[in-house]
């Protein structure tokens, strides 16, 4: 198997599928991705893409270990193997669907399933390193797939002095500099973040943040009060109006203040959240539309504000928009009106399905790992200078 490792490096291109399955928990996004050479000169073609949908079952084992502090050993650890046959099965799945053979694909790069993150910047915490959890295991995809396997990329980041999250930078850097445009790929999923790409003549470094909530909090608040996944559309929201009292309150979170680059997760920005903002301002009695309405507002507003830090004294500034807030209309409406001056569009105007766009990401991280020279990354802040992800042979 090592042979053919090094057979895989030494193709003029590989065929390899990156897997992202996000805080939602809506499905796993499966991309299967052509990849020619690799650092700057990398030449990225998606060839597939497909969401394969989970079901409820999967949806609630997830949720009895999801971001919190004390959980069941025993589910840990048996769903650690669950979600790696899962994934396994829904990619045998979509090969099927696509008519596709194991035999043309060179490796799968999986993400695997985010359960706690805890860098010492939000759990305050010195006494533990930077830590993160991803599970649904590499060995076991590997096995059920027959296809090498890399996994657990964010390991590595952190073993290297990072904060395991955002990884974004890596693959957006290679893909999507431009001569005289300052972009910022703006993903809206659990959690917000964005890639700061300045031009090419800049004297500036790209980097890639967290900024703050995204779906979560409306996510969570659409489950236990409308028990629906999602507010689709913006139907809920749309309803209500925005109490300022309270995003007056939840806009006091000390880690919207942060310099950037910073990271978070649902740890922090959660329904305990909500209902401690909530107590502050006098609002638990306000009606559920309100308090949709009131989230989509405060996620817009953090998104606003970060980029409007950033992009201070910057001209050409375009931002395109990727993730499952892109299908959020009204919130998609309020950061465009927030940022009048700059240009706002879908991440699909740079030719690439927006959906596809972080399981794409961990394809390239993959081919970075198979024959790259982490050197590249030299332009990006606070980025430590390494290749990523744990390799898992089929047999």
């Amino acid at each position: 198997m090592i042979e053919k490792l090094y057979k895989i490096a030494k193709k003029d291109s590989r065929f390899i599928i990156g897997l992202m399955s996000g805080t939602s928990l809506d499905g796993l996004d499966i991309a299967l991705c052509k990849i020619s050479n690799s650092g700057k000169s990398t030449v990225v073609s998606l060839e597939n893409f497909i969401t394969m949908d989970y079901d409820d079952e999967f949806r609630t084992h997830i949720r009895g270990i999801f971001a919190k502090r004390s959980i069941d050993q025993q589910l840990l650890s048996g769903l650690n193997a669950y979600i790696g046959h899962v994934h396994a099965q829904l990619i045998n799945q979509a090969l099927q669907k696509w008519g596709i053979s194991k035999d043309a694909i060179d490796c799968i790069a999986s993400h695997g399933q985010t359960v706690y993150h805890a860098p010492q910047s939000l759990t305050k915490d010195t006494t533990m390193p930077n830590s993160t959890l991803q599970i649904g295991d590499g060995d076991h995809i590997a096995v059920k797939t027959g296809i090498i396997t890399i996994s657990d990329f964010r390991q590595k980041h952190i073993a290297a002095g990072g904060e395991g999250a955002p990884l974004a930078a890596y693959g957006d850097y290679l893909l999507f500099s431009h001569p005289i445009e300052n972009r910022f790929l703006l993903n809206i999923g659990g959690i917000a973040n964005y890639t700061f790409i300045p031009n090419q003549g800049s004297d500036q470094k790209a980097f890639a943040t967290d900024i703050g909530p995204g779906n979560t909090i409306m996510n969570q608040f659409a489950k236990e009060s409308f028990h629906v996944e999602m507010d689709k559309d913006a139907e809920i929201a749309k309803k209500g109006k925005v109490i300022k009292s309270l995003i007056d309150q939840l806009l006091k979170e000390p880690f919207l203040q942060d310099e950037f680059p910073k990271t978070t997760g649902p740890e922090l920005f959660n329904l305990d959240y909500l209902k401690s903002c909530q107590m502050k301002s006098d609002s638990l009695s306000a009606s559920p539309e309100d308090i949709m309405a009131t989230l989509n507002q405060f996620t817009a507003t953090c998104t606003v504000a970060a980029i409007q830090k950033q992009s201070e004294n910057l001209s050409q500034v375009h931002i395109y928009i990727s993730g499952g807030g892109l299908h959020n209309p009204l919130l998609v409406d309020k950061i465009k009106a927030g940022l009048p001056h700059h240009q706002v569009d879908s991440f699909a105007d740079l030719g690439m399905d927006p959906d596809a766009k972080e399981a794409v990401l961990f394809a390239l991280l993959a081919n970075e790992t198979l024959v790259g020279n982490p050197d590249h990354v030299s332009q990006i802040k606070d980025s430590p200078a390494v290749c990523m992800g744990k390799i898992s042979l089929p047999e």
